[in-house]
């Protein structure tokens, strides 16, 4: 079967979701099509968040990261108001305009109910705290910030599907296997054989595509260029060590940098009373975190990443696969996710049952295995780790307890960068790349952004020809 529509869309993740809400609103007319792998947003599960199994099973489609919402979906829904971190659209576009297309991100978000509350960033006590943090030599990005929680972002997410379903139109458990370049546009031939045919491509990939994307941009003859790897741990502690922080900034964003290496390592994806869950990105088991806005769904504890950011030169051009490695190995020790108490970590011991039953931070993700994790990760990142825990101890006393949790491995996988003019445009006329798994954004918010301003460019593209 063929078909032809103006506009396709692959991926249904934030990015791809903004890009055809929006361009469905400037252009009505417009037969705009959306291929996504995964499942609508009612049918998305997981069986280890359904309590099916306690380890990962390798679902041919992760219901975690793929489907409508992408892998932000189940996160615990954090929307940051700024152009510090969250993505690199400021390579492409003025940061007066990258932030007024997060605004309207957010609006389109309260309309379908998302809350009005905002964690300020100029408040005698997040300036206190700033200042604080840079007497150890941490550096506090601050941004105003949402949480939306995890339980109100599929809400949302829920309503906004309901109201494109009119005027968009979605085949979900439609993986795209090769996209070709023809006459007057693009070919999408899915998995399943068929078809599609489009004037204009949005490619939306999403960080679980973000590998297949890679491929095909090289098959078409366009340049790569390398992007940052991301490697790191998620920390769980009591909540309270980090209490007198979280109440105030929520998402604290704490970039140090190391003596012993000079390398970058920042906190990421601060979750306060928070559940730390696992994720299968093609079948490499990593993990991540949560928070909900209900209090009577939230833990004892708050967890975060660390990640420690390198960028290589040529030859290496596959940030993907060596992040990609990194977490298999994790996955040989342990069978999934590893986790590891920090006192033995620095002590040379590998944690076992019957030491983390004696922890007093007792584990949110209970199928976790315990390890040693200076068997996955490298050394370098091993040791920026530990001093960026070291460091953080100092601003938040109790991070560098005995007991306080590893889990490894935490990669965020970040495709390797299209060149793209300031329009997201690729080398390829009419071709357009966005959000996560196009190495532009990461972060709802900067995915979002991406996904509406490609819209803007079609549509005025298209009034142009008129």
């Amino acid at each position: 079967m063929r078909d032809k529509v103006d506009v396709a869309v692959i991926g249904c993740g934030e990015a791809g979701i903004y890009a055809a809400y929006e361009l469905t609103r400037l252009c009505p007319g417009l037969k705009v099509l959306v291929l996504e792998k995964g499942e609508d947003i009612y049918h998305r599960n997981c069986p280890i968040v359904a309590g099916k199994v306690r380890s990962c099973v390798q679902c041919p489609v992760c219901g975690t990261m793929c489907g409508f919402g992408g892998a932000g979906a189940f996160s615990d829904g954090k929307f940051n108001f700024t152009t510090q971190f969250g993505g690199w659209l400021t390579d492409f576009m003025p940061g007066s305009e990258v932030m007024e297309l997060i605004g309207y991100v957010d609006e389109i978000n309260v309309d379908h109910g998302a809350t009005k509350e905002l964690y300020s960033t100029t408040s005698p006590e997040a300036r206190a705290l700033e200042k604080k943090a840079l007497e150890f030599d941490l550096h506090l990005l601050q941004a105003k910030c949402k949480h939306l929680g995890t339980e109100n972002n599929l809400r949302i997410l829920q309503n906004i599907y309901e109201d494109m379903t009119e005027r968009v139109e979605f085949r979900f458990r439609t993986g795209v296997e090769r996209i070709e370049a023809v006459d007057k546009g693009y070919r999408l031939i899915t998995e399943g054989g068929d078809e599609v045919d489009c004037g204009w491509l949005i490619a939306g990939p999403g960080r679980s595509g973000a590998e297949w994307f890679a491929n095909q941009c090289k098959a078409l003859g366009l340049k790569l260029l390398n992007n940052q790897v991301d490697i790191g741990v998620r920390v769980e502690l009591p909540a309270r060590v980090f209490e007198h922080i979280t109440d105030v900034v929520y998402e604290s964003k704490l970039v140090y940098r190391t003596k012993q290496y000079g390398d970058q390592v920042r906190t990421f994806c601060m979750n306060p009373y928070g559940h730390v869950v696992a994720e299968n990105v093609e079948g490499i088991n990593t993990v991540n975190g949560h928070s909900y806005a209900d209090p009577k769904l939230r833990s004892e504890n708050t967890n975060f990443a660390l990640l420690v950011s390198n960028r290589f030169t040529e030859p290496f051009n596959e940030p993907y696969r060596y992040g990609k490695h990194i977490a298999s190995l994790s996955n040989m020790l342990a069978g999934g996710v590893l986790v590891q108490r920090f006192g033995d970590l620095v002590g040379g011991i590998r944690t076992n049952e019957h030491r983390m039953s004696k922890s007093f931070t007792k584990p949110t993700l209970t199928a976790a295995v315990p390890g040693d994790l200076s068997l996955a990760l490298p050394k370098r990142q091993l040791d920026d780790i530990i001093e960026m825990i070291y460091q953080l101890d100092k601003l938040a006393p109790g991070t560098a307890n005995y007991d306080t949790l590893l889990y490894g491995a935490e990669v965020k996988f970040y495709s390797a960068r299209l060149q793209l003019t300031g329009e997201l445009e690729t080398a390829l006329p009419q071709f357009f790349a966005i959000g996560d798994g196009a190495g532009v954004t990461r972060g709802l918010a900067q995915a979002g952004a991406s996904g509406v301003k490609v819209a803007r460019v079609i549509a005025q593209r298209l009034k142009e020809k008129k």
